[in-house]
């Protein structure tokens, strides 16, 4: 089959729902399909496997990592070159709208994932009043398509609860060879200044949607009880906030951006992986840390909690609660067995969630999509 691909960015590494469409992608060129990506965000050092078409863009405001992209003229004759049998949207953005116009248009069947939460961000920036309006939008939208991709059951029974029509599943999976405890590193640990400390580990933007007040209020209350030297913070990623984190957690480290194989070294160079986010559909990095032998402590809203319950690979605390993460923070600290056995738990979950698995189903269903559009 022929896929044209839509996305918002197409970075390698950039974020969770960026490393899903790489694996997506790749699975389908391994599988015989051809792939061809239309995003407004690329950079030509990506060694994409497929062919890249940037679309025109501008950078958003306040997120000048991201873009806002346009539909134009190029892109329609270079859509009508490839001729797609079936189009993948990511993100349904101005240009993921257009696309979903030209396959209507054009009868081509359409399916769309559900990738980002974009109406929780809204409270953080104060414009809550703004959110009845966005899944007005997005309804409409995705009802437009042939078929919605939720990352899990809690996604899908909340789109469902919406409004939204034809949603199925299409979960996220890890890569076991590069996710993996044998990449500890004590040499990296050692350069943290952590050897004899808990490390704990958050990775993600340093933005506030991200509820990284409550990392940062964690941070506090464990130097306030006298933790400092048992505990090292270690923050992978970057952002807007990141001057503010520096500011109020001196002691931690701040790895910056990472990507390749330097992500899951530090993973795995960690014990704990703290992720107090109540915006996640899925949560990418969750898995990417039980798959790296770090129990997870996470927030009881949004996709993180629904992969650390299923996996028991780590705790819950109940969304902006410093006292219950304070708690289940130090009860893995402090408790030996509990830690191991919910480490255990956590790998023995990530074991069976292979990509070519997770890909190889959402793959027949495109086939089976095509095979009933052309009988129509």
């Amino acid at each position: 089959m022929k896929v044209a691909l839509y996305a918002g960015t197409f970075v390698r590494d950039k974020d969770g729902a960026v490393r899903s469409i790489y694996q997506l992608v790749d699975s389908m060129v391994r599988s015989g399909h051809q792939v061809v990506v239309w995003t407004p965000d690329y950079s030509p050092d990506d060694n994409s496997l497929v062919p890249v078409n940037k679309v025109p863009s501008v950078p958003i405001p306040l997120y000048p990592d991201y873009k806002f992209g346009f539909y134009n003229a190029v892109t329609e004759r270079q859509l009508d070159a490839f001729t797609p049998d079936i189009v993948h949207i990511s993100t349904p953005d101005i240009v993921g709208r257009k696309f979903l116009h030209y396959a209507r248009r054009k009868g081509i069947p359409v399916g769309s994932a559900y990738h980002t939460d974009f109406p929780s961000y809204l409270s953080y920036y104060h414009l809550g009043f703004a959110e009845p309006a966005f899944w007005s939008f997005f309804r409409r939208f995705y009802n437009a398509c042939d078929v919605v991709l939720a990352p899990n059951e809690s996604v899908r029974k909340r789109l469902v609860g919406k409004g939204f029509e034809k949603v199925e599943l299409w979960s996220r999976g890890i890569d076991k060879e590069l996710f993996d405890p044998a990449h500890r590193s004590v040499a990296l640990r050692c350069e943290w200044r952590a050897e004899d400390r808990m490390v704990i580990i958050y990775a993600g933007r340093f933005v506030l949607y991200k509820d990284i007040e409550v990392l940062m209020s964690l941070y506090q209350r464990f130097m306030d009880e006298g933790f400092g030297e048992k505990v090292r913070f270690v923050l992978i990623g970057s952002g807007p906030e990141e001057a503010e984190m520096r500011r109020r957690m001196p002691e931690a480290v701040f790895t910056g951006y990472l990507t390749g194989t330097e992500l899951p070294e530090a993973y795995a160079s960690g014990d704990l992986f703290l992720f107090p986010s109540t915006t996640e559909a899925f949560c990418n990095v969750v898995l990417e840390a039980l798959a790296s032998g770090l129990p997870a402590i996470v927030s009881d809203v949004g996709g993180c909690m629904e992969l650390v319950t299923r996996s028991q690979g780590g705790l819950v605390a109940k969304a902006g609660d410093i006292d219950q993460f304070f708690a289940a923070c130090m009860r893995l600290v402090q408790e030996e067995e509990t830690y191991r056995t919910m480490r255990e738990r956590g790998l023995v979950f990530a074991e069976d969630k292979s990509w070519a698995s997770v890909n190889g189903a959402l793959i027949e269903r495109y086939l089976k999509m095509i095979a009933e559009n052309a009988r129509r």
